[in-house]
């Protein structure tokens, strides 16, 4: 039993270990959403159950046909890693209240019904066969438990219920070895951490993984903070911007519907560049079909961004800092991030004739380098100004996102633009 301690006391041992804690989560920059479960099947959308008006008897049916293939959960490891992805998270349990996992407390579960086997653990074996660090998602809010509902007006039933949700991750914590990220969602139907019991809760699951880290949605601050499609840093603490691939939904649409809507490769490094130069993650989510396989327009853009990773990771990953407003080439505003003495210049404009400028940077600039080929770039410096001269084509990386590092003989500052619009981005659709 967790010694438990008041609200106050919690967060102040949370921050003393937070720095040791969310190191590794802090240089990682890029994970994988793995959402599965019995709306797979329909494949119409996550939240089909409540949307549809399903029974829960007749969604129960859903369960014999979803039948993951037996090395699918290797399938999306070996992806995630070949995409320059540090860490996944798998949806154990949804909304729809099915866990993937052997649950004595759930018997609605993937040992019992449908496959017949332990999806999370072969989970949890391919993220440590291909060295990916493990989350865990776990839905507050359950469609198919019977106290699900009345858990908001009965305080039996509330009792009942909350015991069952603590219970459920006690096995999720217990029974898979060391497990690095659980990632709560919809703390619905009550509004509050007390109401969820979530003080208690959480110490009781941290007493089981002491080194976790645990997001923002059982209503209490915890680690980090989870904007949900859309790439806003949040200010003072560490962040993560869940985004679905295609905008449409979380769990598997056919191709047909997603691939219009899916996002390329430099689409995928827009967003990247953004979380990495303001000190924040991202999760992107894959939506597998009902055999467990990886829709094709996932799949092409994640390899094209692992290798665009493998020549310019220098300047995602690691600890990095943030430069807002710096200007370059025709006005437009670049996403640059540092590390020690030197910073990363994103750059997204390759001109056909000028020059191609940095200004707003100071300090004394020793050289300056294409991440993507390795060439040294010659140039001039004025004062607040880097001119690199007309670029050579053949110097454009191949998906347009070109990373200049610019190495300073001390840490360099900077100027701010006076009229500087906001460097972070709103909705999806702004990136």
């Amino acid at each position: 039993m967790a010694n438990l301690v008041s609200r106050t006391e919690y967060e102040e041992r949370l921050t003393a270990s937070r720095d040791a804690r969310m190191a590794w989560w802090r240089e990682a920059r890029f994970g994988m959403f793995v959402h599965i479960g019995l709306y797979s099947v329909l494949g119409h959308h996550e939240w089909a159950m409540a949307s549809e008006n399903w029974s829960p008897r007749e969604y129960e049916k859903l369960a014999d046909r979803f039948k993951p293939a037996p090395e699918c959960a290797r399938e999306w490891a070996r992806l995630a890693k070949s995409a320059g992805m540090k860490y996944m998270i798998l949806t154990t349990r949804h909304h729809e209240g099915f866990s993937l996992w052997d649950s004595a407390v759930n018997p609605f579960n993937s040992v019992n019904y449908g496959p017949k086997r332990d999806i999370v653990r072969e989970f949890a074996e391919a993220c440590r066969e291909n060295g990916l660090r493990i989350g865990f998602y776990s839905s507050l809010m359950d469609w198919h438990h019977p106290d699900g509902g009345r858990s908001a007006y009965d305080s039996d039933a509330r009792k009942r219920f909350t015991d069952y949700i603590y219970s459920l991750n006690e096995e999720l914590l217990s029974n898979y070895g060391k497990i690095d990220i659980l990632w709560y969602d919809v703390a619905r139907p009550m509004e509050t951490f007390e109401g969820w019991n979530s003080l208690e809760m959480n110490q009781r699951l941290r007493a089981l993984q002491p080194d976790i880290i645990i997001n923002n949605r059982s209503l209490l601050p915890e680690d980090f903070g989870t904007p949900e499609e859309r790439v806003v840093p949040e200010e003072g603490r560490d962040w993560e911007s869940c985004m679905t691939f295609n905008g449409l939904s979380w769990g598997y649409i056919d191709s047909k519907q997603a691939e219009p809507y899916s996002y390329n490769a430099p689409r995928i490094l827009r967003m990247l560049a953004v979380c990495a130069s303001n000190g924040g993650n991202l999760l992107l989510n894959i939506g597998p079909g009902p055999d467990g396989s990886i829709p094709p327009e996932s799949r092409e853009p994640l390899k094209a961004v692992g290798k665009w990773l493998s020549q310019n990771g220098e300047g995602v990953y690691g600890k990095l800092y943030n430069f807002k407003g710096i200007r370059g080439v025709g006005g437009r505003l670049l996403s640059l991030s540092r590390k020690g003495n030197t910073v990363y210049a994103w750059n997204w404009i390759w001109p056909e004739s000028g020059d191609l400028i940095i200004a707003g940077l100071t300090g004394k600039l020793r050289s300056a380098r294409l991440l993507w080929n390795g060439r040294s770039l010659s140039f001039t410096q004025e004062k607040y100004r880097i001119n690199f001269g007309v670029p050579l084509r053949e110097d454009r990386d191949p998906l347009g996102v070109t990373v200049i590092a610019l190495e300073f003989e001390h840490e360099p500052g900077m100027v701010p633009y006076a009229a500087q619009p906001p460097l972070t981005l709103g909705r999806v659709w702004d990136v």
